[in-house]
């Protein structure tokens, strides 16, 4: 139960900050910055009990390494959209409730932002966080916090720079994208995290 805890609140905390970094009035151009350190500091706090997934694109990549249970899968997953869904809540709260205007992103181009950067996220998390060959490194959490910050600063504009299921559902809920388009980020997030195990695998028979 400690590990699932650790992953709402991991995920809560991550949500949280985008919703009010985002959102105006935010924190503009620095917001990227601020929800990579986020994660960066959660992954530092949480990474010893659960890992520090707090997304489930990285709990499927995780588990298909072959370093996460599969009897955990799914209550990783669900607790980390539960508590993106309480983050919605208390930033709607905190902003007022205001009404936005979803992005209308180009169907094509977002998907292999999200895929691509997801990719990235999660083959850095195998290779810093999982790899018998970087055990014990006091980086990994900076490592896995900065790709994110990469991603939103790259790709932010083409498609929200979400790169998380969990996220994706948050920014859903708080009306910065549609229902219509979540189907992008669940079809490139899971696509993006399941490559990079593959990848992991195949340029690491070793650690197989």
């Amino acid at each position: 139960m400690n590990k699932y805890i650790v992953e709402f609140i991991g995920t809560f905390f991550l949500v949280l900050v985008v919703g009010l970094t985002v959102i105006e009035p935010g924190a503009g151009m620095f917001a990227p910055l601020a929800i990579g350190s986020t994660l960066m500091i959660m992954v530092y706090a949480g990474g010893a009990i659960s890992g520090g997934h707090y997304n489930p694109a990285v709990t499927l990549g995780v588990w298909l390494r072959g370093k996460c249970e599969t009897k955990e899968v799914l209550p990783y997953m669900v607790m980390q959209v539960l508590g993106a869904a309480l983050a919605t809540l208390v930033i709607g709260f905190q902003k007022g409730n205001p009404v936005l205007t979803p992005m209308a992103p180009d169907m094509t181009k977002a998907l292999l932002n999200e895929f691509l950067f997801t990719f990235a996220l999660v083959y850095v998390v195998l290779n810093t966080a999982t790899s018998k060959k970087t055990a014990g490194n006091s980086y990994f959490g900076l490592a896995i916090g900065f790709t994110v910050v990469i991603g939103a600063f790259a790709g932010g504009s083409i498609s929200g720079g979400a790169y998380n299921p969990a996220v994706a559902t948050g920014i859903t809920m708080m009306g910065l994208s549609t229902w219509n388009n979540i189907w992008i980020y669940l079809v490139g997030n899971f696509a993006g995290g399941a490559t990079a195990a593959i990848i992991y695998k195949f340029v690491n028979p070793d650690e197989v």
